[in-house]
């Protein structure tokens, strides 16, 4: 699948570098286009592999390029106000040639999550081409004003993409963990996981042939109806042969009885892994209503037994009869799950998130509140202080 990806703001500017690192790592194909959008100059500078001319400050007249303080109100005012600017990178964009638009962003910050849903309007409003998003939940410990502009980023996102893809970082970070540290495991997770997702069906001419094809359209299909999706991943190192190809898919192998049950097996054990494992956003995968699996790896490691297995037992768990599968042949001695869950509904994080949100909407007016009575008792002490000078 082809992107014209967006990074908003510094956290979505980052992952779509490490987007692009990825792509030339792996050849691919999956990043046509990249764009990063701040208000922060210095975070536009430390990007390495988006070219200049793709890199858009926007808000110099407002902010002077040194970000918007977390507050995401003005990042939308801003986003707003410049949209233009924005427009004109993504003009340089060949559209034809995209699948969709990937927009990233944090949703805990100012810029990120004031600016990400106007883009998405926008571009929804110009292009006919799919919309999508990639949220970024900030982590509980990262302070009240982040988790409120998540609630309130969120709500918005969602209603303005076509689905809106989500990763928990609540769910990522580990004790102990420098920051610096965790954001950029964090970072390479995502890309991983998005990676082989849509680059599913992007083969060159000299890569093996998916003996289940994946395609653009099984994604879009899978992404189709909003909502919000998260993505679950499992691998196991395996031993790379020197022959395989379409046929040995067929058997598993060599032609062996044993290797084509081995083969099986841990197909179906790396789906179950990958969707009742760690998502990008821990959910109940009981009523999902769309789901799409891909199995990727070393073309003798994969067969349709196992994935047509795999794609059964998501059917079962999840409830839904919209569960498409097949395989992605990479010549890396790895084969990985990855099962993509969209419309899910049970979702806790998001519960929690908006309910802290609430409470932390509350005690801002009390704040405000208490503030503006201070400030009033003040002005009266200096009054009645100034008064016999009178």
């Amino acid at each position: 699948m082809k992107l014209a990806m967006i990074g908003f703001g510094q956290a979505g500017g980052k992952i779509v570098d490490k987007f692009l690192e990825y792509d030339q790592r792996t050849q691919s194909g999956i990043v046509r286009a990249a764009v990063a959008v701040n208000t922060a100059k210095a975070d536009l500078m430390g990007l390495e592999n988006i070219p200049q001319d793709n890199r858009v400050l926007i808000g110099q007249s407002r902010v002077k390029g040194h970000g918007v303080g977390a507050d995401n109100e003005l990042g939308a005012e801003i986003a707003e106000e410049d949209i233009d600017e924005v427009q004109g990178a993504i003009d340089s964009i060949p559209v034809h040639e995209v699948d969709a638009f990937l927009i990233v962003a944090g949703m805990g910050g100012g810029t990120g999550s004031g600016g990400a849903p106007v883009i998405a309007k926008h571009l929804k409003r110009i292009y006919t081409e799919p919309v999508y998003g990639l949220g970024i939940l900030p982590g509980s410990d990262e302070g009240g004003i982040y988790t409120l502009n998540a609630a309130r980023s969120f709500q918005t996102f969602v209603r303005e993409v076509d689905n809106l893809m989500v990763f928990d970082n609540d769910a990522w970070r580990q004790s102990g963990e420098s920051m610096e540290g965790g954001y950029e495991e964090i970072n390479e997770e995502i890309v991983t996981r998005f990676g082989i997702l849509f680059g599913a069906g992007e083969v060159g001419g000299d890569d093996d042939v998916a003996e289940s094809v994946v395609d653009s359209s099984e994604i879009i299909n899978t992404l189709a109806g909003g909502g919000v999706s998260t993505i679950g991943y499992a691998a196991e190192e395996v031993e790379m042969q020197d022959s395989g190809g379409l046929l040995s898919r067929f058997t598993g192998g060599d032609g062996d009885a044993g290797d084509t049950a081995h083969t099986t097996n841990r197909i179906t054990s790396l789906v179950r892994k990958a969707a009742l494992g760690r998502l990008t956003l821990p959910c109940e995968i009981d009523g999902t209503e769309r789901a799409l699996l891909v199995m990727s790896g070393p073309p003798e490691h994969l067969n349709r037994k196992g994935i047509e297995r795999g794609r059964k037992w998501l059917e079962e768990q999840t409830g839904s009869m919209e569960v498409r599968g097949g395989d992605y042949p990479v010549n890396e001695p790895n084969v990985a799950s990855v099962v993509l869950l969209s419309g899910v509904n049970n979702v806790p994080r998001i519960k929690e998130l908006q309910q802290v949100a609430i409470e932390a909407q509350e005690n801002i007016d009390d704040i405000r509140q208490e503030s503006e009575e201070n400030l009033e008792n003040l002005v009266e002490d200096e009054e009645d202080e100034l008064d016999p000078l009178f």
